[in-house]
């Protein structure tokens, strides 16, 4: 099995196949849940292709053996409307982290460790466009198995499995099951000139 990670940029198709459809009238997510809640179900296709149109994009897609499987959203934390004015996951300092908001994957991808692969290309996707630290907003799992729906924004031991720490818990719930702040500092090394 070849599995690849790219940037959502120039590649909305694929986007739709994990996030939506192409239906024109589609109540679907298409990941707009933190982005901007506001936007229509029927606006929200051409506002995501708008997104992919462009540099750094909003997230990153996972490919297995060239078929498109699963869908990171991570972008700086400034850009997900929800987040910049939430009561349930603080703000914790000064800084723009890149946030990992939410993770899809296709049922015939499933159970095969591609939300693992999804964060790794998350992180390199956000460390690419200057980022000097990265957060998720996970489930503590208790050891218990979660499901699809509440698993959306990953759990606290994928998070740790990629370097990354619990920093704060929060008010935030998914499925019932609590949130934490999970924080990776990124080391920057100056760009060649």
């Amino acid at each position: 099995m070849a599995t690849v990670v790219r940037p959502a940029v120039g590649r909305f198709e694929d986007v739709a196949t994990v996030v939506g459809t192409q239906r024109p009238d589609a109540g679907a997510c298409w990941c707009m849940s933190y982005r901007d809640s506001r936007v229509r179900n029927t606006e929200r296709p051409a506002y995501m292709a708008g997104e992919c149109a462009t540099e750094p994009g909003p997230g990153v897609l996972a490919y297995v053996d060239g078929d498109v499987a699963g869908w990171c959203s991570v972008a700086p934390r400034s850009s997900y409307r929800r987040l910049m004015n939430s009561r349930t996951i603080p703000v914790l300092d000064d800084r723009d982290p890149w946030s990992v908001v939410c993770f899809v994957v296709r049922a015939p991808f499933r159970r095969q460790g591609l939300m693992h692969v999804l964060l790794a290309g998350a992180v390199e996707h956000a460390v690419a466009h200057g980022a000097a630290v990265i957060e998720g907003y996970p489930v503590e799992t208790g050891g218990t198995r979660v499901d699809v729906v509440a698993g959306y924004v990953g759990t606290v031991e994928l998070f740790e499995a990629a370097g990354f720490h619990r920093v704060s818990p929060t008010t935030a719930h998914s499925g019932h099951r609590e949130r934490w702040i999970m924080r990776r500092e990124v080391a920057q090394h100056p760009r060649e000139p």
